[in-house]
């Protein structure tokens, strides 16, 4: 009894084991990006740059610091001496302890703008990284949402290979009948025969590609890699929610996404960054006034004559002025490097956006392309299915050869992978068009 029962719960671990985990496109996404070590690390890079912006503003705000420290010194007694007394004159006993308790505060007042460039770069730093957080985030959405339907496709392309076989399996029995009637030869036999052996091995393959495009999305959605996973959207559905089906228009389409691509404007802001930099490294170049405050609460406190061990307080205010003459060249130097990487900068920006004429065209005939195809695959799917029908029947009754059959069948294999993968392009090419727009980060649905 007690064995029965071990292995009723093995077998209930094992089935809860293997049932499937049943996502949405739209879930899978959401799960890509939790688990997005790409999207964790890009955000960790920003909340850092934030940090350093802080800091960095935190320079222009008033310090206040607070400092103590404790001598002790050796007893004796102050003694006046001068060349009119034949002998030093005791004036007063030496305080042994000596304890300084000081407060102060320093504001800069005028760093030639060094501090407020600075503060302004770092900021703009920071606002361009949280843009990438966007980017890696549209970026990481687009590769689940591609492997999701890559594994679609190659289930698609297993379940045709599977109805392949079964159907090859149904002429094998038709054509051992046919050659014993003596209305096919024994080549023709042969010819089934083979054909029936090469669609087990294509259902081998497309299995095995099933299988790792399963893997692949689960490493994308931090799932262990034998996690099975049901698919509950399909690219009909994909192309009936689809927004930017519509004519489209190119030249507004690349102005759209010229404004709502969130690498774009990291590029600008990066550049802008730069030339805030340069102003931060031109500002050595100026003088720098720092004023400072302090409140002294020392024992003793040597403002005070005569000299007297107890704790008093004083303070004092002040303006300091600094300025650099020469530091053979470093002040130029660090203005030349603010200059190149703000070159550097532009000519990442233009690159930028060199591209995104070429990537939206790009996308605009993907998806103009995969929509033509739909309809033409359609069309023969519908052909190769009436031409399969009309030549099994012929080959049943002995008017088709082993050959005209097989044709067929294989006409009909390449129709439904085509059929399929037509719709899944679909799908994919409109996601790839989205990204090229930077719709998700805009969270309309509508290019225009």
């Amino acid at each position: 009894m007690k064995s029965t029962l071990i292995l009723l719960i093995l077998a209930l671990s094992t089935s809860l084991a293997q049932t499937p985990r049943v996502l949405s496109v739209d879930e899978a996404v959401e799960l890509g990006l939790a688990s997005s070590r790409t999207v964790e690390t890009t955000s960790a890079r920003a909340d850092a740059e934030r940090a350093r912006a802080t800091e960095i503003n935190a320079q222009r705000l008033p310090a206040l610091i607070a400092a103590g420290g404790y001598t002790r010194i050796q007893d004796g007694k102050f003694r006046l001496s001068t060349t009119n007394l034949p002998q030093p004159l005791p004036v007063g006993d030496v305080v042994v302890d000596n304890v300084v308790l000081r407060l102060g505060l320093r504001q800069p007042l005028f760093t030639g703008f060094r501090l407020s460039g600075a503060a302004d770069a770092a900021d703009l730093q920071a606002d361009a990284s949280a843009l990438e957080v966007v980017r890696a985030r549209e970026n990481v959405r687009f590769v689940v949402t591609a492997a999701y339907w890559t594994l679609h496709q190659a289930r698609e392309v297993l379940r045709s290979a599977g109805e392949n076989v079964k159907r090859l399996g149904s002429y094998r029995e038709d054509t051992e009948r046919l050659v014993k009637a003596g209305l096919m030869t024994t080549n023709d036999q042969l010819r089934v025969e083979v054909q029936y052996s090469n669609s087990q091995i294509a259902r081998l393959e497309a299995r095995d590609a099933a299988r790792l495009a399963e893997m692949d999305l689960n490493i994308l959605l931090g799932l262990p890699q034998d996690t099975p996973i049901g698919l509950a959207s399909r690219p009909a559905e994909a192309i009936q929610e689809d927004t930017l089906s519509g004519d489209i228009d190119l030249a507004d389409l690349i102005d759209d996404a010229a404004v709502q691509r969130s690498d774009i404007e990291a590029a600008s802001l990066r550049v802008a960054s730069a030339e805030a930099g340069i102003r931060a490294a031109r500002g050595a170049w100026w003088p720098q006034i720092e004023l400072s405050a302090n409140y002294l609460y020392n024992n003793p406190n040597s403002r005070y004559q005569p000299i007297t061990p107890e704790f008093l307080g004083s303070w004092d205010v002040g303006v300091s002025f600094a300025f650099e003459l020469w530091n053979w060249g470093a002040t130029g130097s660090r203005v030349e490097q603010a200059e190149a990487a703000m070159r550097q900068a532009k000519l990442a920006e233009q690159e930028l956006r060199d591209h995104l004429s070429r990537e939206v065209h790009g996308a605009v005939l993907a998806v103009q392309r995969a929509r033509e195809k739909i309809a033409l695959a359609t069309l023969v799917l519908s052909q190769a299915r009436e031409n399969l029908r009309a030549e099994t029947d012929r080959f049943t009754t002995g008017l088709a050869s082993s050959t005209d059959l097989l044709d067929a069948e294989v006409s009909l294999v390449n129709a439904e992978t085509q059929s399929s993968g037509a719709e899944v392009e679909y799908a994919l090419s409109v996601a790839a068009l989205r990204r090229a727009l930077g719709i998700e980060r805009s969270g309309n649905g509508d290019a225009r």
